[in-house]
């Protein structure tokens, strides 16, 4: 059986050897009352110098780090909500390139523009978690930024449309010459009047008096103006750009010359009855690329020749 062990020590005062009571505890008490001191003493040196150990630092970047992944989180949420109101916008400009007679962005193209995965190896060094949170925000970070510049590039384009589309509805050929009645089957086949065989009527005939105002369906520059040897009698003829062209013949007095340049709703001559004609009338044509239309498909009788320089008249 082992004996306890006893400690003495010798007192100069009865100068005899007395037991320590209680070693071991008083032991381990002043070992770590000694460890805790040179703790302090240690943690109070690094305080004073600057923190060289990263003791302090160690624990303020633990809480920093939780609230940079919570921040992360929240900005991962938003750029979700963002890229839902890029898809209404996407939707809009398609919506807006319809409007100017521009094709839409399909989706096909939209996802291609948007790229794939852009794996961050700088990422990889962080624990897990945070590597997968900001590599998903970078991803979806680039994502928007595409989004954003296809968006941006699709504007551009509905502007530039837009602005050209306004030049050419001045130019094409959309309201009504000149006042009067006139047959909506007009163009094609027919016998003619003076004649009296069945010709093709390429044109369309505005009934009125002689004398009555005739003005340019769009804008363009006078072509020709003058005297034809043809049954049109006194002509003009504009060409309004775009491969559209309008003809008015018939004409009693031609009130333009040629190579100048007429808007909507200039008087370029009056209604007469010059050439092969049974009576006083407007013969007007319109032409794309060469080829004649049926002239009822450019006509809106609410916007009339007159009425459409009364509304000129004050824009301007």
């Amino acid at each position: 059986m082992l004996k306890r062990l006893k400690f003495f020590v010798f007192s100069d005062k009865t100068l005899d050897y007395h037991e320590i009571k209680r070693f071991k505890r008083k032991v381990l008490f002043s070992s770590a009352s000694i460890a805790l001191g040179i703790f302090g003493g240690v943690f109070l040196i690094n305080f004073i110098v600057g923190d060289p150990l990263g003791v302090t630092q160690n624990a303020g970047l633990a809480t920093e780090n939780k609230l940079l992944k919570e921040q992360l989180n929240t900005l991962a949420e938003r750029m979700e909500l963002l890229h839902v109101s890029l898809d209404r916008l996407a939707q809009q400009n398609n919506d807006l390139r319809l409007a100017v007679a521009l094709p839409k962005i399909d989706d096909d193209t939209r996802k291609a523009s948007s790229g794939g995965s852009l794996n961050s190896p700088e990422f990889s060094i962080l624990a897990r978690d945070a590597d997968a949170l900001l590599t998903n925000s970078n991803d979806l970070l680039s994502e928007l930024e595409r989004q954003v510049q296809l968006q941006k590039q699709s504007y551009e384009q509905i502007t530039r449309k837009f602005e050209a589309n306004k030049i050419l509805f001045k130019h094409l050929p959309a309201i009504k010459p000149s006042e009067g009645p006139y047959s909506l089957n007009g163009f094609g086949m027919r016998v003619h009047p003076v004649l009296g065989v069945w010709r093709m009527h390429e044109g369309l005939d505005i009934i009125n008096e002689i004398g009555t105002p005739v003005y340019a369906s769009g804008d363009g520059t006078v072509h020709f103006a003058g005297v034809t040897q043809s049954g049109y009698g006194r002509v003009v003829e504009l060409n309004h750009g775009y491969g559209y062209s309008t003809l008015y013949a018939h004409l009693s007095t031609v009130l333009i010359r040629e190579g100048q340049r007429i808007r909507r709703g200039e008087l370029v001559g009056r209604v007469g009855r010059s050439g092969l004609v049974s009576g006083p009338h407007l013969h007007y044509e319109v032409r794309l690329n060469g080829r004649k239309m049926n002239p009822v498909d450019y006509l809106f009788d609410d916007v009339d020749a007159a009425r459409y320089r009364t509304q000129l008249a004050k824009t301007e």
